[in-house]
């Protein structure tokens, strides 16, 4: 049987209704809007009479707060339209999930079945256009549909039979307009280069066509997202034009430190082999840095999970050996077709990485870009949300996870460019320590054990790694549903608290968090040589076949390696964290990544072909350096600089965001007498357990110069590593003692040599400031395709 229940706010407590009466009259321009109601549906099925009575006012409803109706609700005649939103089909709703989870924790039962829709109560007289407004600003096609008012009679899904895993025959045979096709028929993110060497792989070395799954799974593999196929680029043809600077600020003075900073640390001989890349520019800081004995708390490990330094505390009395770890994330793509997920996923991804390196996460910051939010709806552009929506939508998805995890956001702030209207920046940021002996990294023997944790596989975030490093078009929003991924934060924080446990992180000789790329890359980075059962894989509900289950990227998961004999002993403390744990793969002697789906192999890769990338790319440079005067003061006065968007009060928006979780924040947002002088950084005590006692803090800082990087990115660049560290010197810090992550973000390249300027001059500029300062560059994320049509980012 199907229980229905509509829950609303009593009048008055309702500021959701009341906000978005706000935004249909203010934004949207409809004048006719005279009232908004906002009704909770949920329809339940698989419990008796007696839980779903009592379940009523304890887990869907607060009756303090909420007015409750069995099956319908009265329609009092000032109603004039209905609309209920729902969730697409396969995608995770955190809302029914949690009910259901409630459910079976009161009651001691089975997990039941819940759905769960909005239902829109509008008050006036509206047109048809009027109506279509509405429905255009409420429903994102990526995420949500008009869900029926009529109740279904049961709730179990019709998903059918997994899909048959086919073998592409003819593959091998096909010729360049073959392999076109193809290309373009599977949407594939990978180029012609590629899919050509992927295709003389399996005619010369392997002698047969590949799986779809194969192709599916190279394709994430080598995606921009996981292998940095930008990044990786070989740079030829390098032209730096003539400069009028001084010569200590031109980019040619600074190409030929980085070229000498090559010598340095490879050997004249080497260096002279080694190719240049925007990966090489952006790491040779840290190289040269450390060969020159400048870095001495650095962490190393074949573990690349997060950066990671040394760090003395004191803990209670006793000088312990720390590992403190940061990570940044950027979620541009996400957020900008489905902000909510995009930017919940965004810190539930960056949390990922230092958990994984078993730290607990103490502290983050964020970091936005955006348009003008007070743009006007009709000057939206043609497949792209409103700005308003993005910065709000995403701001309610970050600190919604945040705050549900019970993570401190120490600093928030949002940069405003014209740029940003090409794609939004969603930039994380996070904290981490731990002490170093809970911290065990061993490489994996044949015979250990994969273990998958937490969260099971759904289609949600199936494509997001190759999605990324694809530029957004006006189909996108219709195009791109399951490429967004669904964050889950009650999840993630049971993980916290497991791997906070020394007993239990000591176990673990390798781990790797659930990003971009799902099984076969979390799993498929964790040894050279693997067996995976995709078979044991745990999922959301069936139907899913091999391929999805493969490459879906299903958040709050962890793979992580055991020896044999530690298996039972991990998989019984994840229990008494309500954590789902089990064998999903064994490390084998031989360098392959093998996956069996339902007894047939459907993968088998060598690891030395994984591990090449695809083909070499290649692109020439050009710098235009000198042409662009930098921007200067643009203010006449005090009183319009204040007035600016660029000036003006973030304080609406930090507010969303609690600073203070677990007690640890060393400054808040807000300083001062009257606590309303924005803070420069973040600082907050190391996470020591209860009942211990440390002084030891982190501090973090971040610099952007927006306008100087759109003028000229070498010295925007560098203006930006100053800046941080400037902000961290401000706050009490010793920059002599700082580390730095860079964040790039750069519109699509192409082949044009100019364009590749861009990040090239930045990446330098950056990498003058870290020589300069002694400061290196330890880790860092690239964000391609920031482009919409005619748009780039800054």
């Amino acid at each position: 049987m199907v229980y229905r229940i509509f829950v609303e706010k009593r009048p008055g407590l309702s500021p959701e209704a009341g906000n978005l009466l706000g935004d249909l009259r203010g934004f949207l321009g409809i004048e006719n809007i005279e009232g908004v109601r906002i009704l909770n549906r949920y329809d339940v099925e698989g419990i008796e009479p007696a839980v779903y009575e009592k379940a009523k006012h304890i887990v869907f409803s607060e009756p303090q707060v909420d007015v409750v109706w069995d099956e319908t609700f009265p329609e009092p005649p000032s109603i004039h339209s209905l609309l209920a939103v729902e969730a697409l089909p396969g995608q995770f709703d955190q809302r029914a999930d949690s009910c259901a989870q409630c459910v079976q924790l009161m009651a001691g039962v089975e997990r039941p079945l819940v759905r769960h829709a909005k239902v829109y109560l509008l008050e006036g007289k509206l047109s048809g256009e009027d109506l279509e407004k509405i429905k255009g600003y409420l429903i994102n096609p990526v995420e949500s549909r008009e869900a029926s008012m009529e109740k279904p009679e049961t709730l179990v899904s019709a998903h059918g039979a997994p899909s048959m895993v086919e073998t592409l025959a003819g593959f091998t045979g096909l010729d360049g307009d073959g392999l076109a096709a193809l290309l373009d028929r599977m949407g594939l993110a990978m180029d012609l280069d590629d899919l050509t060497f992927l295709q003389a792989y399996f005619r010369d070395t392997e002698h047969r066509d590949p799986t779809i799954t194969e192709v599916r799974v190279v394709d994430t593999y080598w995606s921009d997202h996981c292998r940095h196929t930008t990044f990786s680029t070989h740079l030829e043809n390098i032209q730096i034009e003539a400069s009028d600077r001084k010569y200590d600020t031109s980019v040619k003075a600074a190409y030929e430190r980085y070229l000498a900073a090559r010598v340095e640390v490879y050997g004249e001989e080497k260096a002279a082999k080694r190719p240049q890349t925007l990966m090489d520019i952006a790491t040779i800081g840290a190289k040269t840095l450390k060969k020159r004995g400048l870095l001495p708390e650095l962490d190393e490990s074949e573990e690349i999970n997060a950066c990671s330094i040394h760090v003395p505390a004191v803990v209670d009395g006793k000088e312990q050996d720390w590992l403190l770890m940061f990570k940044n994330e950027t979620h541009n793509h996400p957020t900008e077709i489905e902000p909510f997920g995009g930017a919940a996923t965004c810190i539930g991804g960056c949390i990922r990485d230092p958990l994984s390196g078993r730290a607990y996460v103490h502290q983050a910051m964020r970091v936005t870009g955006a348009a003008d939010p007070r743009a006007p709806f009709e000057k939206t552009l043609e497949g792209k949300l409103p700005q308003r929506k993005l910065c709000q939508t995403a701001a309610a998805g970050y600190s919604s996870y945040g705050n549900q995890i019970g993570l401190a956001t120490g600093h928030v702030a949002e940069l405003y460019h014209p740029g940003y209207a090409a794609k939004r920046l969603e930039c994380g940021a996070v904290v981490a320590a731990a002490p170093a002996e809970n911290v065990r990294r061993e490489r994996p023997a044949p015979g250990d054990v994969v273990i998958l944790l937490g969260g099971r596989t759904g289609r949600d975030g199936i494509g997001g790694a190759t999605g990324s490093s694809k530029s957004h078009n006006k189909k996108s929003l219709q195009t791109m549903a399951s490429e967004v991924q669904k964050g889950n934060a009650p999840e993630e924080r049971k993980l916290q608290r497991l791997f906070r446990n020394g007993d239990v992180t000591r176990l673990i000789k390798r781990c790797n968090d659930f990003g971009a790329g799902g099984v076969s890359v979390a799993i498929g980075e964790l040894a050279d040589g693997l067996e995976i059962n995709l078979d044991a894989v745990r999922k959301k509900y069936d139907g899913l076949d091999g391929t999805e289950l493969a490459i879906s990227e299903s958040q709050e998961r962890m793979a992580v390696v055991v020896a044999p004999e530690d298996a039972d002993k991990f998989i019984a403390a994840a229990e008494k964290e309500n954590l789902e744990a089990y064998q999903v793969a064994v490390v084998t002697a031989d360098p392959r990544m093998v996956m069996r789906w339902q007894g047939k192999t459907i993968v088998s890769l060598s690891r030395e072909f994984l591990n090449s990338n695809g083909a070499v790319k290649h692109a020439a440079v050009t710098v235009a350096e000198g042409t662009v005067p930098l921007p200067g003061r643009d203010f006449t006065s005090l009183r319009e600089m204040a007035s600016s968007l660029k000036c003006a009060s973030r304080r609406g928006l930090v507010e969303r965001f609690d600073g203070s979780i677990g007690a640890g924040s060393v400054l808040m947002p807000f300083g001062g007498k009257n606590q309303a002088t924005p803070a420069q950084a973040m600082a907050a005590l190391l996470p020591v357990l209860p009942g211990q006692e440390t002084d030891q803090a982190s501090v973090m800082a971040w610099g952007c110069e927006t306008e100087w990087l759109s003028a000229d990115p070498f010295i925007g660049a560098r203006a930006s590593v100053t800046v941080s560290l400037a902000k961290l010197v401000a706050s009490g810090a010793d920059y002599k003692k700082a580390y730095l992550t860079l964040q790039e973000f750069f519109e699509k390249l192409r082949d044009n040599p100019a364009r590749w300027g861009k990040p090239f001059a930045a990446l330098l500029g950056a990498l003058d400031a870290q020589l300069r300062y002694g400061c290196a560059a330890i880790g860092g994320k690239d964000s391609m395709s920031g482009s919409f049509l005619d748009l780039d980012v800054p």
